[in-house]
């Protein structure tokens, strides 16, 4: 008998049985992940089972007929084994364990043409991308089912050329030396967002391709508006997109921009203000003629990129006031809460006071120099925030 990872069956599975099962596993991520990624899941010992003394008494046909497709299984391993029935005058040999040794035989297995398919696709794409990319291309098939391959290859090449911020503000047209046009990231977009994600921490995904890459974004942002005086708007919450909340006027007389959606549930009721959440780097809508005589506080993830946010806020409103984005607050909550930055942003040339330079600094010699504001605690977050409120 042979051993390693089982997979639990009834007795007398038929090979089209425990494909059906193996198809299946494919299907999800989890398994896929595991068995082409990892060494440690090969072999993979299928459970065959055996018919019982009754059946093998009684259905003989059966039995055999069984025995016969077993013998026909031409991939990986069938393992056999004498087994004794009372009645049978000698031990009998019969298929027990499925054994595949590599994940080619696990595609071959399934005897679907669709799994088999993508696995030729996968095989290529393995082999000719780096090699942090290859989870997310076997965890993610729809981001590259139905793709030529070799552009797919391209696209992971791309992604390790692009740098945060290397637009420096340019349309991506303007972009030299990627050796492909813009209408290629375009196509490519939602594959080279979770690629760079792969080596800046999701730092794509969160600020969006263009704003990641700094170039003017064509496409509506959209931001979340939420009221924090109740009857302040009309409705609760709301997405606007930034264009038009550079035109719009609010009610109230203070607004909070937040960096990030996820830290809606910290915010305060507070009077006569409204919150716009998930700006990133998208902050050119603050120079407009809306918010030039309103209050307006600006709070963002303590790291380096926050404060690159942070001064650009300041560039497009020059009396926006930074909340809870100082040395002092990052290292009264820093202990428990600050992890490493993948990739630290470069100081920017404008739009940081002497204090906050000192604390661009300051961060980018920690080992553990990001804070992301949503691991303040609420009472601090609150406290800040209606502090405020009395200075103003």
């Amino acid at each position: 008998m042979r051993c390693g990872k089982s997979v639990a069956s009834d007795p007398m599975k038929t090979p089209s049985d425990i494909a059906g099962r193996l198809a299946k596993q494919w299907q999800q991520p989890f398994w896929r992940v595991d068995r082409l990624l990892s060494a440690d899941s090969w072999p993979l010992v299928l459970t065959i089972g055996k018919p019982t003394g009754r059946q093998f008494a009684e259905q003989t046909g059966l039995v055999q007929a069984h025995v016969q497709r077993w013998r026909q299984v031409a991939v990986g391993e069938v393992v056999w084994d004498k087994v004794r029935f009372r009645a049978a005058a000698e031990p009998v040999s019969l298929p027990v364990q499925w054994v595949l040794h590599q994940p080619s035989e696990w595609a071959a297995a399934t005897d679907d043409a669709q799994v088999q398919q993508e696995f030729a696709a996968l095989e290529t794409l393995v082999a000719g991308v780096n090699r942090r990319y290859r989870e997310v291309f076997v965890r993610e098939p729809g981001l590259w089912r139905n793709k030529a391959i070799d552009e797919l290859i391209d696209a992971a090449r791309l992604a390790d050329l692009m740098q945060p911020g290397m637009a420096e503000g340019r349309p991506l047209r303007l972009l030299k030396g990627l050796g492909v046009d813009t209408k290629f990231i375009e196509r490519h977009a939602l594959l080279l967002t979770r690629l760079l994600d792969e080596r800046y921490d999701g730092m794509a995904s969160q600020l969006g391709l263009s704003g990641f890459l700094n170039a003017p974004d064509d496409k509506d942002h959209w931001l979340l508006v939420v009221p924090l005086e109740k009857g302040l708007l009309p409705f609760q919450r709301q997405r606007i997109t930034a264009r038009e909340l550079a035109d719009t006027c609010l009610p109230g007389s203070r607004v909070v921009v937040v960096e990030n959606e996820r830290c809606e549930h910290l915010l305060p009721a507070m009077p006569d203000t409204v919150a716009i959440l998930g700006a990133g780097l998208d902050l050119q809508w603050l120079a407009g003629a809306a918010l030039q005589h309103k209050a307006v506080g600006y709070w963002g993830d303590m790291d380096t990129w926050g404060l690159v946010m942070l001064a650009r806020a300041r560039q497009s409103l020059p009396t926006i006031t930074p909340l809870m984005m100082s040395e002092t607050h990052f290292t009264a909550f820093c202990r428990d809460n600050a992890v490493s930055e993948p990739v630290p942003a470069e100081l920017p040339t404008a739009g940081l006071k002497e204090r906050e330079v000192v604390f661009f600094h300051f961060l980018k010699t920690q080992l553990q120099g990001r804070l992301e504001q949503e691991y303040l605690p609420v009472a601090e977050v609150q406290r800040e925030l209606l502090g405020w409120l009395e200075v103003r």
